[in-house]
């Protein structure tokens, strides 16, 4: 299947954030890059998932918004856009909204110190395939998972040990099961009938869901845990 290149359009971002403070502070940064284009600025989870509508690259989102979570923002886009990356921008930087961020669908975590300038070269780095993250929330997950590398270990009942981890959707799965069978990231997006980009961001999703940093890591975890076919 041929896929569009987007590589010289501009990035379409949506910003939900209900702080006017910062959500004019981003809306500005991303106006003056030019290689985006800001498709609107929402203050709420009702104005965010109508703007949704206009197919967003890339969604910055609060997590605590006036009329409820920007969790269900995440997942709406996950389920319905998989090819908008969604990067949280908050105050929150604990373990339980990281992961539940990440298990959602974000694939980049950011908090809110960071300056406006600065955002617009992540969403770059999100775009192209990286994971931006705060450094001191990438701190505390490794010194979690550092210290404690059996937290999800192999003593726990496997039942136990899957039912912690965030849950792989369907289609990753598939595009999991068909990496395994020896795809290219190409030969999968044909298959699936979706984009390259897409196939790219459901394996960012993978491997932040394993916790793993490679093809190899993921197949072999996934294997371990009876997630796809040994």
């Amino acid at each position: 299947m041929a896929t569009t290149d987007r590589s010289d359009m501009p990035i379409n971002v949506l910003i939900v954030e209900d702080d006017t403070r910062f959500r004019d502070a981003f809306a500005r940064a991303v106006t003056h890059a030019d290689d985006m284009t800001l498709l609107g600025a929402a203050g709420d989870v009702a104005t965010g998932r109508t703007l949704l509508s206009q197919r967003p690259d890339v969604m910055l989102v609060d997590l605590e918004l006036p009329d409820g979570s920007g969790m269900e923002l995440i997942r709406e886009a996950a389920q319905t856009l998989p090819e908008c990356d969604v990067m949280v921008v908050t105050i929150f930087g604990d373990e339980q909204h990281v992961l539940r961020s990440i298990e959602a669908g974000a694939t980049g975590y950011l908090l809110k110190d960071l300056p406006a300038e600065q955002l617009v070269e992540q969403i770059r780095v999100l775009r192209a395939g990286g994971s931006p993250i705060s450094p001191i929330i990438a701190r505390q997950l490794l010194n979690r998972f550092g210290n404690a590398p059996r937290a999800f270990g192999s003593d726990s009942p496997q039942g136990q040990e899957q039912n912690e981890r965030p849950p792989l959707s369907e289609q990753e799965t598939n595009v999991l099961t068909l990496a395994a069978k020896g795809y290219s990231y190409d030969e999968i997006a044909g298959l699936l009938k979706i984009s390259h980009h897409t196939v790219q961001t459901y394996v960012k999703r993978i491997y932040r869901k394993l916790q793993v940093h490679s093809k190899i890591e993921a197949l072999s975890e996934a294997r371990r845990l009876s997630l796809i076919a040994h």
